[in-house]
């Protein structure tokens, strides 16, 4: 641990600095494994992780009590959507309605793929497989993924949602707001809208963030039809 010195006025006398708390601690270390679990699955080792982290393996094992409670608070960390919720928040409402739902849709589709490579690398080396099944939860999907008590890993970042309508709920409000400048020229509410783009959006990425159809392609397609020639502005 770095070592600062005291503030006293005794040239020489030095203190440990100030040291994580359970939870800043937690945040590290699950910030440290995520990309490993997203890689070797329920494969990856403690050890390995403790490497990653820069820390002694025996410190991990303070604050999870296990490696199973360790890969729960990583699903519970790819599952939240704060990063997703960020992105939407930055997309300015200046621009045509078309590039700020290209916007959206990278972010959710970036989220997914998070979500898809965490669940699917762990489904792949039988972790989550005969488990039983979270309340309105699939993988292709994640949020509302029910883990134990070390699963939070940040106190001020959002909790993780205990239903799939618990989970959209911010998301939805989110895009809702990416329509409403064109409220008046909307043939259906912004409300309704944003339900069927969330949807179409995830329907249209894998589980592994795989995406057969281009983002703007996409947002076209919903925006101005099937029919080749039918753009708007």
């Amino acid at each position: 641990m770095t070592e600062a010195v005291e503030a006293t006025g005794a040239p020489g006398r030095r203190r440990r600095a100030p040291g994580m708390s359970a939870d800043e601690r937690r945040a590290m270390i699950v910030a440290a494994a995520l990309p490993l679990v997203a890689e070797y699955g329920a494969a990856v080792t403690t050890a390995k992780v403790a490497r990653a982290a820069g820390i002694g393996e025996a410190t991990i094992f303070r604050v999870f009590e296990d490696k199973d409670a360790l890969l729960a608070a990583c699903v519970a960390e790819a599952l939240r959507p704060d990063a997703l919720l960020t992105s939407l928040a930055a997309i300015s409402l200046d621009q045509p309605l078309a590039d700020r739902l290209t916007g959206a849709l990278d972010a959710m589709r970036e989220h997914l793929s998070r979500i898809g490579a965490v669940i699917g690398a762990l489904h792949a080396t039988g972790h989550l497989r005969g488990r039983e099944a979270p309340k309105g939860e699939d993988t292709d999907t994640g949020p509302g993924v029910r883990t134990g008590p070390d699963a939070r890993t940040d106190t001020n970042a959002a909790p993780v949602p205990s239903s799939r309508e618990e989970a959209m709920a911010a998301p939805l409000a989110a895009v809702t707001a990416l329509f409403e400048p064109e409220r008046d020229r909307l043939r259906m509410t912004p409300e309704a809208l944003a339900r069927v783009f969330v949807a179409l959006g995830q329907a249209t990425t894998s589980s592994a963030g795989q995406e057969g159809v281009g983002a703007r392609e996409l947002v076209e397609l919903f925006l101005y039809g099937a029919f080749d020639g039918v753009c708007g502005g």
